[in-house]
């Protein structure tokens, strides 16, 4: 059974998730501040976490940056519509999608199982290869490992499942919105400038020189493709 952390300083909200999610089958830890929120991760086993922006002692944004320090399971932000900013900031330290509030239930549950399967369950059913090796970088799908020259690399979720596709389609040009609907399976609403976070944030994990990419490729106006490298 799957463990969600809800994080919210609004305890409405936090005993309605409980009440949406119990129901669907999994079990709940609840938390208040970003600081509860980091001592529960410490002390139980947690594979999703819903974390609130705008809270006390510690908000959402700087234990987002924390958690990122030994934690790669899944997190989704709990944002209002005026914290734009703060939406991608979020993304750049490490949060895998965000839900603005007032969200529906439905919606959220979706995202939910979306990215529990992603994290659980990388590759699903489909036969595929174990490893893909492309220049110096090798994913392998068995151990979830990413290699850079040898180098192990630490990626969320997210940004796994994103280097994973652009991977198996090597020099295939992916716009954000197809790139957004097969990592989601969601419709690709906001997909440009969610991509293009979780983009850049891949860039500076694998490549030497972020600025100038030997792997990740932007095709301007199109999308972005995985190079092999000798055709560039």
């Amino acid at each position: 059974m799957y463990r969600i952390l809800i994080c919210d300083d609004e305890r409405d909200i936090v005993k309605a998730l409980e009440i949406y999610l119990i129901a669907e089958g999994y079990e709940t830890l609840s938390a208040y501040t970003g600081k509860q929120a980091l001592e529960l991760i410490a002390k139980n086993e947690v594979h999703l976490v819903l974390m609130d922006v705008m809270m006390p002692e510690l908000d959402g944004i700087a234990a987002m940056k924390r958690l990122r320090e030994n934690h790669n399971l899944p997190v989704i932000l709990l944002t209002a519509k005026s914290e734009g900013s703060d939406k991608v900031l979020g993304l750049d330290l490490g949060a895998d999608d965000y839900v603005t509030k007032p969200f529906s239930p439905v919606e959220l549950l979706a995202r939910v199982r979306s990215q529990l399967r992603r994290y659980m369950q990388l590759g699903g059913g489909v036969t595929r290869p174990e490893s893909y090796v492309i220049g110096g970088i090798e994913l392998n799908d068995s151990a979830k490992r990413v290699t850079v020259d040898g180098d192990e690399v630490a990626l969320t979720p997210t940004e796994y499942a994103i280097l994973r596709l652009l991977m198996q389609n090597p020099d295939v040009v992916m716009s954000p919105k197809e790139i957004y609907r097969r990592v989601w399976n969601d419709p690709p609403v906001g997909a440009e400038s969610t991509i293009a976070v979780h983009v850049r944030h891949l860039r500076e994990k694998i490549e030497i020189n972020p600025a100038e990419p030997r792997y990740l490729k932007v095709v301007w106006g199109k999308g972005y493709r995985f190079s092999r490298m000798d055709r560039d």
